[in-house]
């Protein structure tokens, strides 16, 4: 009886440490399929396991350092709310344009009309004004503009990665979804068929979505974001 048990703790013992290391090093897993994916040539694989893949002439790969799992609060709903606020910046600026492009034409219109050289004077002086508030708030709207569209895709592309560590196309909802999002960086060391070798900076995260209750909902998978080479 006693050995017995000692061999079922013992085989416990195992299983935990085999899960342990299984849940600690996800890497290792995931660029050995991605890798042997390359081999293969198999870019349905590749793109199912990387966001920007990379295909490269590869004999070899190590993995040189790993930096230690960062578990982060998913920022989706902030990017959604920074796009929104951004969005309505430019909204509540059309008005401004439009009233000051409205009193330059008037303007514009009344020196075309104008008799004297005394009136057409003040009224080219009034142009010259209302074109520089003019050209101020169209600056000013472009730059709302240009805001507004970082803000978009910002969110658009933190939505697409999102949706993709949770192998899904669309989720409703997605963007006011709570949760943690799972990074790890890496450096890799890949050797090409002639003995070239090339690091790689990776990017890998997870995506884990909560919901109302702050349940689990979602558990998405690890996946490589992108490879940078860094010599």
């Amino acid at each position: 009886m006693k050995i017995k048990s000692l061999w079922l703790i013992g085989l416990i013992t195992v299983a935990i440490m085999i899960s342990a290391a299984c849940s600690s090093a996800p890497e290792k897993t995931l660029l050995d399929k991605y890798f042997h994916a390359v081999s293969m040539r198999d870019n349905q694989t590749m793109a199912a396991m990387a966001w920007k893949p990379l295909d490269i002439d590869y004999a070899s790969f190590a993995i040189l350092e790993v930096t230690p799992e960062k578990i982060e609060p998913v920022n989706l709903p902030a990017l959604n709310e920074k796009e929104a606020e951004a969005k309505k910046k430019v909204d509540d600026h059309i008005g401004p344009v439009v009233d000051a492009k409205d009193a330059l034409d008037a303007a514009k219109d009344e020196l075309d009309n104008a008799r004297t050289s005394a009136a057409r004077a003040a009224l080219k002086k009034k142009v010259e004004q209302l074109q520089a508030k003019y050209d101020e708030e169209y600056n000013i709207h472009k730059e709302l503009q240009r805001m507004y569209g970082e803000a978009k895709d910002a969110a658009a592309k933190e939505e697409q990665i999102t949706l993709f560590s949770l192998g899904l196309k669309s989720l409703p909802g997605i963007r006011s979804l709570n949760g943690d999002v799972h990074r790890k960086e890496l450096v890799i060391n890949v050797k090409n068929k002639a003995g070239a070798e090339r690091k790689y900076k990776v990017e890998m995260r997870k995506y884990v979505l909560k919901d109302e209750t702050g349940k689990v909902a979602y558990n998405g998978q690890w996946k490589v974001i992108e490879f940078v080479p860094v010599s």
